[in-house]
């Protein structure tokens, strides 16, 4: 979309103000509001001032002056706001004119260029499947003399018992039990389609809903893949979506990994392939999955690479409460067709030559997505440069359900980091291919290791509930 066409759509649409937004460190949007009437064409050129101290992990105040610069295909209609409002993401730079480096979206972009200076093909395609939970009351608290969180939600299996207005109609979704019951068991079928409605009319295009396994109402809301950055985009548009109409219908939702104990976590199971022009790279008839040797060398290199990449697609000391056996979690760092036990699985259902592609299941959604598709990219870019065989590096194919097998065998594969603490030392060992092409700089990767090591310090020098549980009497 040109300059132009995001003015018509500003008059066409009585548009009164426009909202310029950019990304953190986290993956957290901000935003500036320019009335309709201040923009035009030269605000596409001059950016729009903010300040970078004030945003955490960016700049000091002694050089706190940025810029964000629109991106007009970004643009689109807020569905909530009470005045007409256009919303855009922009890219930020420093105020002479040069990319700021630490700018996730940038990095993105960045992440898309290198791909083509490589010759392995000409665009990478991703899809995130991002879970998340719609609660209807969540309360915590965290002073020196108390710590607490506790939620709740209408269909939880723990509330069979529960005195409700009206009566306790039953109805509830057991531990376990939530993956695509119908009504009246599942009792969100309406806000997600409600979701679904406005991400439609904000340009996404939605393929299903459904609610997930978690009791507690765990919801997923598939919508079609798109190159690296668009994507991003896109996956801060759903989550934006997602979390205003369950403001407006009374509730609340959570991407938190693991906001429960004792049930499912919420993943983000990452989809990605790479073509060159319309033809897809990772196809090959006949083979394992129908893979190409490319395609299994991208996979040998994200698992290479997965203990440091973990550190960004995996990023907040909740991602490691989700990351344990048990779950459905894909701490097993192999490959595999089907096989939901993997970190990587391989979709073999209804896949056409298009659709061939891989599933890295580890993820969730505390990522910031414009670093961990760049990160991705990157270390599958590294395996198809080395050619690393995932055959040979024994990352699989493992076709059997890997829990039920016995504690020896279990032995011979690599599991993912137990801790971020441990997955940031991966990332300070090895990010030499974050760096190829200058996607990542080094000044980036120690800011946010620096950053993240400060997340972790923070809950491991806080009391833990559970340890009244555990020592209060010794």
């Amino acid at each position: 979309m040109s300059v132009q066409n995001v003015l018509n759509t500003i008059k066409e649409n009585n548009i009164m103000f426009v909202d310029f937004r950019f990304v953190d460190l986290s993956g957290h949007a901000h935003h500036i509001t320019l009335p309709a009437t201040e923009v035009d064409a030269d605000t596409f050129v001059n950016g729009v001032a903010f300040d970078g101290s004030s945003i955490p992990g960016f700049r000091g105040i002694e050089e706190s002056d940025m810029v964000m610069m629109p991106d007009t295909e970004s643009s689109f209609i807020d569905p909530f706001m009470d005045h007409p409002t256009l919303n855009i993401m922009c890219n930020i730079y420093t105020p002479d004119g040069e990319r700021y480096e630490r700018d996730p979206r940038s990095i993105a972009q960045k992440a898309e260029e290198y791909l083509q200076t490589t010759g392995v093909g000409t665009a990478a395609f991703f899809a995130p499947e991002s879970e998340f939970f719609i609660f209807d009351d969540v309360r915590y608290e965290s002073k020196m003399n108390t710590s607490f969180y506790s939620v709740d939600s209408a269909e939880a299996g723990w509330n069979t018992a529960k005195t409700e207005e009206g009566g306790n109609l039953g109805y509830k979704v057991p531990v376990k039990g939530g993956y695509v019951p119908v009504a009246p068991v599942d009792s969100q079928q309406d806000i997600r389609s409600e979701m679904v409605r406005l991400m439609q009319e904000s340009g996404l295009r939605v393929e299903r809903h459904h609610h997930e396994v978690a009791t507690a109402g765990q919801a997923e809301i598939n919508f079609r893949f798109d190159t690296l950055t668009k994507t991003a985009d896109n996956l801060l548009k759903y989550k934006y979506i997602i979390n205003n109409v369950a403001r407006q219908w009374g509730k609340v939702a959570t991407f938190m990994p693991k906001p429960l104990f004792g049930d499912n976590g919420s993943g983000m199971h990452v989809h990605s392939s790479i073509f060159n022009g319309d033809s897809p790279l990772f196809y090959e008839k006949g083979a394992y999955a129908n893979l190409s040797p490319l395609a299994l060398n991208y996979i040998g290199g994200i698992l290479h690479h997965a203990p440091a990449l973990i550190a960004i697609t995996n990023p907040s000391t909740n991602s490691f409460k989700r990351l344990v056996p048990g779950y459905e979690a894909p701490v097993n760092l192999v490959f595999s067709k089907g096989n939901r036990s993997a970190a990587i699985r391989i979709p073999v259902a209804a896949v056409t030559p298009k659709g061939c592609r891989i599933e890295f299941r580890t993820p969730d959604s505390t990522a910031n997505p414009y670093l961990a598709f760049a990160a991705m990219l990157l270390a599958g870019l590294d395996g198809i440069k080395r050619k690393l065989d995932p055959v040979a590096l024994g990352y699989g194919p493992f076709d059997k359900n890997i829990y039920e097998l016995s504690d020896e065998d279990k032995k011979e594969i690599r599991s993912v980091p137990g801790s971020l603490d441990e997955a940031l030392d991966a990332l300070e060992a090895d990010s030499e291919f974050l760096t190829e092409g200058g996607v990542f700089t080094q000044d980036f990767i120690d800011n946010y290791v620096a950053f993240k090591r400060s997340e972790a310090k923070a809950v491991s020098i806080r009391v833990h509930p559970h340890e009244y549980s555990l020592y209060f009497d010794c």
